[in-house]
């Protein structure tokens, strides 16, 4: 059986000594108020119920999965799953991110952020049924009218209610303009959605009283392509004026796919026979609202790989720890065992490593990530909201496709270090590699992805978004540039960035010549790009562990931190 520590100690360090969170949730001022010891204390009690109530149901839940019952299109999920989501409800954690306006609590971002990369170590498929809910409030939150928050937000902060995402139709995957879905207008204002949808994570459930579905659709006079999409609220059950529920909606599962992982995650075949539903903000432009849900959860996709890589590192790293197999190359290391733990064999280290480094740089770019959707929304500065929304929707699709790239390569290789034992159920290292696979492609493929990053976020506008982080790569370089001890980090991050402009300006070229060198280029190009922002993060940890032991501090931990910076950039 696998086991889980929450790495309370690592996002302290990432959170408190390297970014100095406290401090720039200081200049907004809903969050003046905030301190590390806060942040601390709630994070370590997220801890505890990751692995108290969350982490226990895992590899039941993905042995048993979730059933449907034809009759009534109900579906069933695994044992203590319902049981699990009412402890969360009752700890308040659904509200934890939420606006007080709605009776959340009003914490940060980074807050909610950190605790979800703790779910999703423990329990990916479980974590899904709550974490869909923020994307569908956040888009809410931004374009829905006062009288939809007023009817749906409040339920969904405090978790009574959940939410979905319905996009995707049996005939169109990403590509969104070929949606078939129709809405008609009603007398009374509503509208009857009929279609068909697909691949709908926690479409439906039995944890919660309703759940607020936001699906796309057209308009009898939308105009053809991704211009003519409307957006809707189709609750599963209908709500009355005074807020109580009313009849069932007519949305229900009509299937559910069966799946290579995260087998407890209810995914549904939708089907909408004359649904009422609303709209969400002006007709045909319903893309607006949804990418702010496929943005939060692009971003909570690669977190899904963060949580998976590190709990699939740790388990990896204790097995290698008591493994008993042949004598290390070097000499025998264990003279009074009968053979060498494996954790002296090269490769297997190298394994552990990568993994480790892989967890280390994803929590500094998804910690990072989440003080920019925090600036971009709640900075007092207009300017400093508009940079921070800017330099974020860059690094969107890195930590989307990076992340759980990274994650596919960590999973493997933690599964690699446990031989035959891996490949078998009961150590759970098969699952992690399984319920990580997923996170590759949806939410827009990891090639969506990069064409986003390269042809959009940096070609787009001509690499103006991208010298924006060249200039945070070039401030470090300035500010460590004479320091000696810290050349071995400064000079391949100052060398790659140079290398990366040249890069991006031969593909610009390039691809006015032949739009086609653009796609080919784009997923190699992500990859190049994530390793410039894990170098620059890397390089920044680097400078705080070297900054303590200079100054007498003999905690092994900035000795440990040093050393996997050094593998990374190795």
């Amino acid at each position: 059986m696998p086991t889980y520590t929450p790495p309370l100690r690592d996002m302290q360090f990432v959170l408190h000594e390297v970014f100095k969170v406290a401090d720039d949730l200081k200049q907004i001022p809903k969050h003046a108020d905030m301190d590390a010891d806060t942040i601390n204390a709630v994070l370590e009690e997220g801890g505890k119920f990751a692995t108290d109530v969350a982490f226990p149901l895992n590899i039941s839940g993905d042995a048993e999965g979730c059933t449907i019952d034809q009759a009534t299109h109900a579906v069933t999920t695994p044992k203590g799953f319902k049981e699990a989501y009412a402890k969360y409800v009752e700890g308040g954690w659904a509200a934890l991110g939420c606006d007080p306006e709605f009776g959340g609590q009003g914490l940060p971002f980074v807050v909610n952020t950190m605790f979800y990369e703790m779910l999703n170590s423990a329990n990916q498929a479980w974590t899904m049924y709550p974490g869909l809910t923020h994307g569908a409030y956040a888009a809410l939150e931004t374009h829905g009218t006062p009288e939809q928050k007023a009817t749906y937000l409040p339920k969904m902060t405090s978790g009574e209610w959940t939410g979905s995402m319905c996009l995707t139709e049996p005939h169109c995957g990403t590509d969104l303009g070929l949606m078939r879905t129709k809405a008609e207008p009603q007398a009374d204002g509503t509208y009857k959605i009929t279609g068909n949808k697909i691949f709908i994570s926690a479409g439906e459930h039995d944890m919660a009283d309703n759940i607020i579905h936001l699906v796309l659709a057209r308009l009898p006079d939308a105009p053809p392509g991704i211009k003519g999409v409307s957006l809707f609220i189709v609750p599963k059950v209908l709500v009355n004026k005074d807020g109580s529920l009313g009849e069932r909606n007519g949305i229900y599962c009509g299937g559910l796919e069966h799946k290579m992982g995260i087998k407890a995650s209810a995914t549904c075949q939708m089907v909408l026979e004359d649904a009422v539903g609303t709209l969400v903000g002006q007709p045909h432009k319903g893309m607006q609202g949804m990418f702010v849900m496929m943005n939060a959860a692009r971003l909570g996709v690669g977190n899904q790989s963060l949580g998976l890589t590190e709990v699939a590192y740790q388990n990896a790293l204790a097995y290698a720890k008591d493994r008993l197999q042949m004598r290390s190359l070097s000499g025998t290391k264990a003279k009074d065992k009968p053979a060498d733990p494996i954790i002296v064999h090269p490769d297997v280290r190298k394994m552990l490593l990568t993994a480790k480094a892989y967890a280390e740089g994803g929590r500094a770019l998804q910690i990072f990530c989440a003080m920019l959707l925090e600036k971009e929304h709640n900075h007092p500065d207009e300017k400093a909201r508009k940079e921070a929304g800017e330099l974020l929707a860059l690094l969107t699709p890195i930590a989307k496709a990076f992340l759980t790239d990274n994650g596919h390569t960590a999973t493997n290789a933690c599964m690699q270090v446990f031989g035959g034992h891996g490949y078998i159920k009961e150590w759970g290292m098969e699952q992690f590699v399984r319920d990580n696979r997923i996170n590759m492609i949806y939410e827009g493929t990891n090639t969506i992805q990069s064409l986003d990053l390269l042809g959009r976020k940096i070609l787009g506008n001509n690499g103006a978004t991208l010298k924006k982080f060249g200039k945070l790569v070039g401030a470090l370089v300035q500010e460590e540039g004479v320091n000696e001890k810290m050349a071995e980090f400064i000079n391949p991050v100052a060398y790659l960035a140079d290398q990366m402009t040249k890069f991006t300006t031969e593909l610009g070229f390039r691809g006015m010549q032949n739009p086609d060198e653009v796609g080919a280029a784009a997923v190699d190009y992500l990859r190049v790009a994530g390793h410039l922002v894990f170098g620059y993060f890397f390089a920044r940890m680097a400078q705080v562990a070297l900054r303590e032991i200079a100054a007498g501090n003999t905690d092994p931990f900035y000795q440990a931190k040093l050393q996997t910076a050094r593998f990374y950039f190795a």
